[in-house]
């Protein structure tokens, strides 16, 4: 988990975020874009959905590092999602830690790359 103030960076939203991440996917050589989950909007879509009060907006962006498919059993840990929430002060951004080496390191430098200081 990743958490940056606004201050921070000139990002001022999770779309310019999820902008950002999509450029960063269609500028690599391996990864692919599968699409964007609006997170937020899915659970306050739900009858029963509760989203905390803090919680500004939260989306995901899909894609996937796939180049090698050595077995069936990785496709359970594929595709790869990044999580982008906004908070009064700050956004969150989080992934699970990919098995791949390769792709947590892409993945820790995109978002690190957020701050612009």
């Amino acid at each position: 988990m990743l958490e940056i103030d606004k201050s921070e960076t000139t990002c001022g939203s999770v779309d310019d975020i999820l902008a950002y991440f999509k450029s960063k996917i269609d500028a690599h050589p391996v990864v692919t874009y599968i699409g964007t989950f609006d997170h937020y909007a899915y659970t306050k879509s739900l009858k029963e959905g509760v989203v905390s009060g803090q919680i500004r907006d939260a989306k995901n962006i899909l894609f996937c590092f796939g180049k090698e498919l050595p077995s069936p059993c990785v496709l359970s840990i594929r595709p790869r999602s990044i999580g982008v929430a906004e908070m009064d002060d700050t956004f969150v951004i989080t992934f699970l830690e990919a098995p791949n080496p390769m792709a947590n390191e892409a993945m820790e430098g995109w978002a690190m790359s957020l701050r612009d200081k």
